[in-house]
């Protein structure tokens, strides 16, 4: 069973996908992290003439040892560097067939990410598209940055939600909208509990569905 998860950041996609994986037995991949590592590795680069190519380089560099420091991974720049990344269609390409790689491998997988229902996984048993609203989105990537100490200035973290939100959907390369069969599910007034409640339900009904 392969479930794709879409979303923007901080939607609760990728909380959700985790429980997913649990709650099916399956392994979970947060394609974000991908970018996010590519990314940082550029980070040096950003502005300048040869950004684009070092990215592609880190991108197709990339292996398991690059995502194992979860806590820069998951910092706010590293979020902003992702998408500067990711609008390179070649750093795209590097990444896909990985991520394809990955959900067909035996008994299959949850995959989270932009455009995993839309480009990596079109073929998904199950295809859920995750919202929820710029500040309710803010308010909890800052929860998570102030749970590991780190100082949040809300009001930028907010800015820099909503500028990523447009170079996502702005990307040319990309495949950020919702998939014709993808199930949205609106996650702003939801506890993580009947959010992932609300997921297994869809994920329940679909598969009996197809039985």
């Amino acid at each position: 069973m392969i479930i794709a998860m879409d979303g923007p950041a901080a939607s609760g996609k990728g909380t959700l996908a985790a429980g997913l994986a649990r709650h099916y037995g399956l392994p979970h991949l947060d394609t974000g992290l991908l970018y996010r590592a590519v990314g940082l590795a550029v980070a040096d680069h950003l502005g300048k003439s040869d950004f684009e190519a070092y990215a592609i380089a880190a991108a197709r560099a990339l292996d398991a040892a690059h995502l194992s420091d979860v806590d820069k991974l998951t910092s706010a720049e590293a979020g902003v560097l992702a998408s500067h990344v990711a609008v390179i269609n070649d750093v795209r390409l590097a990444m896909r067939q990985y991520q394809r790689d990955y959900a067909h491998q035996p008994g299959g997988a949850v995959i989270d990410g932009r455009d995993i229902g839309t480009v990596v996984c079109p073929d998904a048993d199950v295809k859920l598209f995750i919202v929820a609203d710029s500040k309710a989105r803010m308010e909890r990537r800052a929860r998570q940055l102030e749970a590991k100490g780190q100082v949040v200035d809300r009001y930028a973290l907010y800015h820099q939600i909503e500028q990523r939100d447009a170079r996502d959907r702005a990307n040319p390369h990309g495949g950020f909208y919702q998939a014709p069969d993808a199930h949205l599910l609106d996650t702003t007034l939801l506890g993580i509990e009947a959010a992932l409640r609300a997921a297994v339900a869809i994920v329940d009904g679909v598969m009996a569905r197809k039985a």
